[in-house]
């Protein structure tokens, strides 16, 4: 299983930040691989939706459904796939306040993604393209609330 860990520092308080990683829903608006988010099951902190993401270098779509636990004192999100094209797939999002007005994003996904016949050939290319991905989803969840406080203290 393949692990990869990536943080970014976001310049925004910790509760503009959570709230528009929490709004998953939205994430096709605005992330270029999440071709469709569905929500299928919503119980307080526990959200479990359908996800169809994008790999644009193969054009590929992958598949999965996926459970996100949410845990709103620790600021911290457990995700794991139910079912889906990935053999495996979890990780855990963490948001920490660093002073005010400024957030840390932790982001650590473990996952496991065999393409039969050409696994061990491409593991490599898909593990770059893992971590550009993940990547990209933080900067995109940093630029989105940068832009949100700074909206907000526009209207001040």
């Amino acid at each position: 299983m393949a692990t990869v860990e990536t943080s970014v520092v976001v310049h925004a308080p910790l509760a503009t930040l959570y709230a528009i990683a929490k709004d998953n829903r939205s994430f096709p608006l605005f992330m270029p691989d999440v071709k469709s988010l569905t929500v299928v099951e919503e119980d307080g902190n526990r959200v479990v939706s359908e996800w169809v993401g994008v790999i644009a270098a193969f054009n590929v779509k992958i598949r999965w459904t996926q459970e996100d636990v949410w845990d709103d004192a620790a600021h911290v999100c457990k995700f794991s796939q139910v079912k889906g094209d990935y053999d495996s797939m979890d990780g855990t999002w963490t948001f920490t306040e660093v002073r005010e007005g400024v957030t840390k994003f932790d982001s650590v996904l473990n996952y496991e993604y065999n393409v039969p016949l050409l696994g061990p050939l491409v593991g490599n290319v898909v593990h770059s393209l893992v971590i550009k991905n993940m990547d990209s989803v933080l900067e995109t969840l940093k630029t989105r609330a940068e832009e949100a406080e700074t909206a907000a203290r526009k209207l001040v």
